[in-house]
């Protein structure tokens, strides 16, 4: 690495040293991933983008939505267009993605209702996987180990927040939307559990079952604000201190694993306007018994060997490392 910047064989190269790094089948493989890790609340499909290798391409294709783009746009220059903001590369990928939102959200959310330790507990091998073989490419010196442990503290700030209640005006919908994107591109942080927590979740999910315009525009443009703006700032910041940076979504993912431990105690709820139960507050628990302890392990190894075989994966298929 000279002069701060990633070599080639770096996770999170951006994709102009790699173009055409990725098959069609595995991009939407890669969506269909990241939308089933939507559906389950407190899981990022960020996380699923960095254990797939394909964040750095998805930061460098949302990169592209800018003044250059709409340029192109004007003069007519299409092709142009496409391969500034990647398009090969997004459809498939946002395809993926809204299949496996519609396809999966009703097993998911089932197994949140019903069986929540065995779906926490696939995902927190599944991150702690992860974890453990991007670590290998992160900075170990003084400043990755204090990015790493910020990372850990941010994460653990947001993810044990409880819900406040918020105005829902035009001005607050704009910045909610803004941080519950810029949150959901993070590795490791949930934009769903960020609205939740800024009291805005369910008026916004009121707003897309009833396409109400006065909602859906204000936080549609803080998600685009949101997104467009920290997408170029991180992208920046990879560049500049990448192997810092690496700890520091390192350090993300590791905090929140907090979320995702399988066995909790609730320690405050409420119930919606539908009559269903909403956990305010809760805190980790132990295992109820020694059964539900190995079954919990059985899936979190699970989910570790399928990190690994995506590693095995992503050699045979072409991509460089898992991180993008």
């Amino acid at each position: 690495m000279a002069d701060g910047l990633p070599d080639s064989a770096s996770p999170l190269t951006p994709p102009a040293a790699k173009a055409g790094g990725f098959s069609l089948p595995y991009v939407v493989a890669c969506g269909l991933a990241m939308g089933s890790a939507d559906v389950v609340p407190g899981v990022s499909g960020g996380s699923m983008a960095f254990i797939l290798g394909i964040y750095g391409e998805l930061l460098e294709a949302i990169a592209g939505f800018d003044l250059g783009l709409l340029a192109l746009l004007r003069r007519g220059a299409w092709q142009a267009a496409a391969a500034r903001i990647h398009l090969g590369f997004l459809v498939p990928l946002v395809a993926g993605l809204a299949v496996a939102v519609l396809v999966m959200v009703r097993p998911i959310t089932w197994l949140y209702a019903e069986h929540p330790v065995f779906l926490f507990a696939f995902f927190f091998g599944l991150i702690l996987g992860a974890i453990l073989l991007i670590a290998r490419h992160a900075h170990w010196g003084v400043q990755g180990l204090v990015a790493m442990a910020l990372g850990v503290a941010l994460a653990l700030l947001l993810v044990t927040q409880a819900p406040v209640t918020m105005p829902h005006d035009p001005f607050t919908l704009f910045w909610s939307g803004a941080v519950a994107i810029m949150a959901m591109i993070l590795p490791g942080i949930s934009g769903s559990f960020l609205l939740l927590v800024l009291g805005q979740y369910q008026y916004v999910m009121e707003g897309v079952k009833g396409l109400d315009l006065s909602i859906l525009l204000p936080f549609a443009a803080g998600c685009a604000v949101g997104l467009i703006s920290f997408v170029r700032l991180l992208r920046w910041l990879l560049h500049r201190f990448h192997g810092q940076v690496v700890a520091l979504l390192v350090g993300f993912m590791a905090g929140s694993l907090w979320k995702i431990w399988p066995f909790r105690t609730v320690l405050e709820s409420t119930r919606n306007a539908k009559g269903k139960l909403v956990v305010l507050r809760d805190a980790l628990a132990a295992p109820p018994d020694a059964g539900s302890l190995v079954v919990a392990l059985l899936l979190a190894a699970a989910g570790i060997l399928l990190v690994v075989g995506i590693e095995q994966l992503q050699h045979r298929v072409g991509v460089e490392e898992m991180g993008g």
